[in-house]
């Protein structure tokens, strides 16, 4: 019942969750594995002979009981799914809670458990000795009277819980001098505890132990210290969730003159509602404030009856486990409640698509297979005078023998820049885990980093296969399989060869020629051929072979001078179109090939970490039966 602070030395594994070994089998962690098998036994061992031989299940509570089980269930498939994810303290605190409620279901549930706790001189053992009717435990002036709990029992049977209590038998008591006491009470165990302000520190470490493990708790006030900052700081209002199992005496009244009994009792209810303690007032279910004298007896029958009905109910081992249930979903909250709506949005997709294409020279790409394909139509069909002058003049620069490739882009974007591709993914990291919890985010970022180690390697074959095409379209699936090799990489290689199987282009490296390239190279042909039969025609006329007649010969020479570049221009004009939408779908299907390999190296892993924390976030809400899940 003592609060934990999750404070520990924060320890990743390679970010996968720890699954569950039935019905998912999924591959996690071996300590989050572990640590879900070690809790499976123990609350499945609680369900098997947990009656704690009263032939009676322990959680056949009815509907509160139903309830609690699912909870608890929700809690531990909670843990297993993310206790890679959370700090080991965090873990510990809830695992303690897991076995802390298979432990109690193991137990009898026939007997509730009470303990009497209270500040040095507050009557506690007096009152135990007033509601058993035989001396139980020492009182005295002697301070302090109580130096270890002790139990009386009300009925048989509750062996196994005192022993879970860590109470021997010898100190423990029966009432009415052996009786079965009371009826209204059978089935209570109260259990006297060393005082919680006592000097020595063994008697506090007693208390605060016997605490965490009773179905309820008596907390006996004096008119002197019912204000005690230690009282209220240090446990009731670190318990305030536990108001249904907790009761409040204000003991000694018979000191109190007059109505500042009245006045004493509404100070203290004052105080518990500043502690955020429920009051049981008006028929709602917190905590039972009385005022009695167990000195006297005034007050104490009216508690008996208090208690009967409590004890009658058989709840109270219930209703102390959903309390528990719930302080630890409300110290789980931080890691499992963000704020807003995480996830990754659609226009986020595109910004990171859009990003890799930049990064990658999709659209330089494209370019460049423009001016290729226009560099082809302007070979097959440019005229062949104008083809040797360009050869003549490539052969006269220096450097410049062969001419540009086809394809090539500028020295400073071959490189994929390798910045832009990090510079993406951490963009799309942030993006994805903005709102999320501390843990959930840094598992999305790990993620997102793992998944794109090789992503810039992968992009820059990409773009050396768009500058450098390739026989059978290979352009993308090098780079799909280059990345085979690491994290989504078999995923990447697929995408690659899917989406940039097809920018190739044909065997040869050579842009598709459309269909009326023939007609165009035979027109140039029969051009050439003109100014060739002209010529002829006039040497012949000029060695006299020929009759003179020189108008026919240069009217067939102009034609073909003319018609060659007219051929030419023509050619040209009409690829021009062509070689825009040659250089567009180079461009997309690039574009597709970067946007395939980020999204299964990268994008992937993201949604995968996202749908886990959805899946953890399901079962939080469960465990925090639904009081506790996020805005």
């Amino acid at each position: 019942m003592t609060a934990v602070n999750a404070v520990g030395q924060r320890k990743w594994d390679d970010g996968l969750i720890a699954r569950r070994a039935a019905g998912e089998g999924g591959a996690g962690g071996e300590a989050g594995a572990g640590f879900e098998g070690g809790l499976e036994d123990r609350f499945e061992g609680g369900s098997g002979g947990g009656s704690g031989g009263d032939g009676q299940d322990p959680r056949d509570g009815g509907g509160e009981g139903a309830a609690l089980k699912v909870r608890l269930d929700a809690l531990r498939d909670l843990l297993g799914l993310s206790a890679t994810r959370l700090d080991p303290p965090v873990v510990a605190e809830a695992g303690r809670v897991l076995a802390e409620a298979a432990a109690r279901q193991r137990l009898s549930s026939r007997h509730t458990v009470i303990a009497i706790a209270g500040a040095t001189g507050s009557g506690k053992s007096t009152l135990i000795n007033a509601l058993a009717g035989v001396p139980v435990s020492e009182t005295g002036l002697r301070r302090p009277t109580t130096a270890a709990p002790i139990a009386c029992a009300w009925s048989e049977g509750a062996a196994g819980l005192l022993d879970r209590l860590g109470i021997p038998g010898r100190l423990c008591r029966r009432p009415l001098a052996g009786g079965d006491g009371d009826e209204a009470l059978r089935g209570l165990v109260l259990v006297d505890l060393p005082d919680h302000d006592s000097a020595l520190t063994a008697h506090r470490d007693q208390v605060d132990r016997v605490l965490g493990l009773v179905d309820g708790v008596i907390w006996v006030v004096d008119p002197e210290k019912y204000a005690d900052a230690a009282l209220h700081e240090r446990y009731l209002r670190p318990l305030a969730g536990h108001a249904e199992v907790t009761f409040v005496v204000l003991n000694q009244i018979d000191r109190l003159p007059g109505d500042a009994t009245d006045q004493v009792l509404d100070d203290l209810r004052r105080l518990l509602d500043e502690d955020g303690v429920a009051l049981g007032e008006h028929g709602e279910p917190g905590a039972t404030v009385l005022a009695l004298s167990a000195l006297t007896g005034e007050g104490v029958p009216e508690l008996r009856e208090t208690l009967g009905t409590f004890v009658r109910g058989h709840q109270a081992a219930t209703r102390r486990l959903s309390a528990d249930v719930d302080a630890a979903a409300t110290r789980l909250r931080p890691v499992y409640v963000g704020e807003g709506r995480p996830g990754l949005g659609e226009r986020s997709r595109e910004d990171f698509t859009a990003r890799l294409a930049v990064a990658v020279g999709a659209a330089a790409a494209g370019e460049a297979a423009e001016r290729a394909w226009r560099r082809n139509a302007g070979r097959a069909c440019g005229t062949p005078w104008l083809r040797l002058w360009r050869w003549y003049e490539r052969l006269r620069t220096p450097g410049a023998g062969g001419g540009e490739p086809a394809g090539s882009a500028p020295p400073e974007e071959e490189p994929t820049a390798r910045q832009r591709v990090e510079h993406a993914v951490r963009v799309v990291a942030e993006e994805a885990a903005r709102g999320l919890p501390a843990p959930w985010a840094q598992a999305v970022r790990e993620a997102a980093a793992r998944g794109a180690r090789g992503l810039p390697e992968a992009l820059d074959e990409l773009a050396a296969d768009a500058r450098v095409p390739e026989p059978s379209g290979r352009a993308g699936g090098n780079a799909g399989g280059k990345a085979g090799g690491k994290p989504g990489g078999r995923s990447a290689g697929a995408a690659g060869k899917g989406a940039g199987g097809k920018a190739g282009g044909r065997p040869g490296g050579m842009p598709p020629r459309p269909a009326w390239w023939p007609v165009a190279v035979l027109a140039q042909a029969s051009m050439t051929l003109l100014q060739v039969l002209g010529a002829l025609w006039l040497v012949g006329q000029i060695a006299g072979v020929l009759e003179p007649r020189l108008l026919p010969p240069v009217l067939v020479m102009l034609a073909g001078i003319v018609g060659g570049p007219l051929v030419e221009w023509a050619c040209v004009a009409a690829a021009r179109g062509p070689a825009r939408r040659y250089g567009q779908e180079t461009e997309r299907r690039l574009r597709e090939a970067a946007a395939g390999c980020g999204r299964a190296m990268v994008l992937d892993p993201i949604a995968t970490e996202l749908m886990r924390y959805r899946e953890v976030r399901e079962q939080y809400a469960t465990v925090s039966g639904g009081r506790l899940t996020s805005r």
